[in-house]
């Protein structure tokens, strides 16, 4: 993260200008009923105006901002859209929903089911891909439409994709906000993933219950209705998903293996004749026509990736104004004088990191090194512990909020997902209840309360020994 740059008039409150400005006018535009990733664009640009007025420097103001949208993991993300959003478009296209379709009709796994099916799903594919932009983006194209029609409860199953794209970013070994917290702790993948485990699939067996208990009471469409949709063959479109999650679980790139799950896609479609090679792409008829499913993709996400430019922009400037440094340079003084504190002090100030910064792994590497290992070492945690403790904390309570990336993604394709069906979205303060989110706050408290799966640096030693 930069040092801060940024000297604001009015001190800590000219600094909080820009996001004040940014929430009130998401929370407002959420009251009303009219969010979205479009609407949002204009809350964004408001924040960045307004702020440079606040700012005594204003080329550095300008500069700083600039330096959000250039941020290295904001580029991975709106890349990864790119390519997400077109594999998205194909897989609908491939006939993948009427697939799933037929598949819940035919073998019962409907309303409640359905929606654990899809958390379940959408565990795996962002466990094996790392990145929750991704998996909301991917999944909810496909999942959302198809869990609608088979009687699922449409705030549940879409926090169903919301949650398993939670999981994987929690969990998995790819993960930007996996890598930061044991690197900053100084803890080895193995022994992160290891320990981690048992926190993780604790909070996912919590939120499976709910999606079972909650996520149907939906209309099943009699299949009269929908029968001329029940093609099996968009089932083969799994495959390309299944590419997908096993090239990323070998290692590679999220954008290598989304490139490798296109052109798998596009095979598969073209095989079992439900993509044209001229559906793919051609030359309009007419000018300013769509030249085919390439466009739509990249189309789809065009809202999502702007919002999250403009997001990157204005929490740049909250971070380079200082603002989360005093804060936490307060937070750091604070009296701890017992490992459980210790503990509930490292979970509640990566919480409040988490809550302003659009990306979380960027909040890891505010609070990683200056707060976290230094009071962990003091009490003799473990590394892997640390990072633990980190990791699930800016896992849960971001993954609620409608002004950070990934639920901006989730949101915004769940919303072009209903529009392309004609079938009705939920709010995006439908993200405030996120079982996991919640469930793994609740696992991770009673864990550093309790001292379940707690460990110390001796404990390491002498497993290493």
């Amino acid at each position: 993260m930069q040092e801060k740059k940024l000297d604001m008039y009015g001190g800590l409150v000219g600094g909080l200008v820009p996001l004040i400005v940014l929430v009130v006018g998401l929370v407002v535009l959420s009251v009303a009923e009219r969010g979205g990733t479009k609407p949002f664009w204009a809350c964004a640009w408001l924040a960045l105006c307004v702020g440079l007025f606040f700012a005594r420097d204003k080329e550095e103001y300008c500069k700083a901002a600039m330096r959000g949208i250039g941020d290295k993991t904001g580029i991975v993300i709106v890349t990864a859209w790119l390519f997400a959003g077109v594999f998205g478009k194909l897989m609908a296209a491939g006939g993948l929903v009427n697939g799933l379709l037929w598949m819940g009709m035919t073998t019962g796994a409907q309303g409640s089911v359905f929606t654990v099916l899809v958390f379940g799903a959408a565990m795996l594919f962002a466990l094996g891909t790392g990145t929750s932009t991704g998996t909301c983006i991917a999944l909810a194209p496909v999942l959302y439409p198809a869990g609608y029609f088979l009687g699922s409860d449409p705030a549940l199953l879409g926090l169903a994709i919301l949650s398993g794209a939670a999981f994987g970013d929690n969990l998995a070994p790819i993960s930007d906000t996996t890598i930061v917290s044991a690197y900053t702790q100084g803890a080895t993948m193995k022994d992160v993933v290891r320990s981690r485990f048992p926190l993780a699939i604790s909070a996912a067996a919590v939120s499976a219950v709910i999606f079972y208990l909650f996520g149907g009471g939906g209309e099943v469409r009699a299949l009269p209705e929908i029968q001329a949709n029940l093609n099996p063959d968009g089932i083969y479109m799994l495959v390309a998903l299944a590419v997908v999650v096993v090239s990323a679980l070998f290692g590679r790139h999220i954008i290598e293996s989304l490139i490798y799950g296109n052109v798998t896609a596009v095979v598969i479609g073209v095989v079992i004749g439900n993509i044209r090679l001229g559906d793919i792409f051609s030359i309009p008829e007419k000018s300013g026509g769509s030249t085919g499913l390439i466009q739509s993709g990249v189309d789809s996400v065009v809202g999502a990736i702007i919002f999250a430019i403009l997001i990157l922009a204005v929490t740049q400037i909250l971070v380079e104004s200082g603002i989360m440094r005093r804060i936490l340079d307060y937070a750091h003084s604070t009296l701890v004088a017992t490992v459980r504190q210790a503990e509930l002090f490292i979970v509640g100030v990566t919480v409040l990191a988490s809550i302003p910064i659009s990306a979380n792994a960027p909040a890891e590497l505010l609070v990683g090194p200056s707060l976290v290992r230094p009071i962990g070492e003091k009490f003799n945690l473990s590394a892997a512990r640390r990072a633990n403790l980190m990791d699930c904390a800016v896992c849960s309570i971001f993954f609620t909020l409608p002004w950070h990336i990934a639920v901006a993604a989730w949101y915004g394709s769940l919303y072009s997902a209903a529009e392309g069906y004609g079938i009705p979205a939920p709010g995006i303060s439908s993200a405030l209840f996120n079982p996991y989110s919640w469930a793994l706050l609740a696992v991770l408290i009673v864990s550093a309360y309790t001292g379940w799966n707690r460990s110390y640096a001796s404990d390491e030693e002498s497993e290493a020994a």
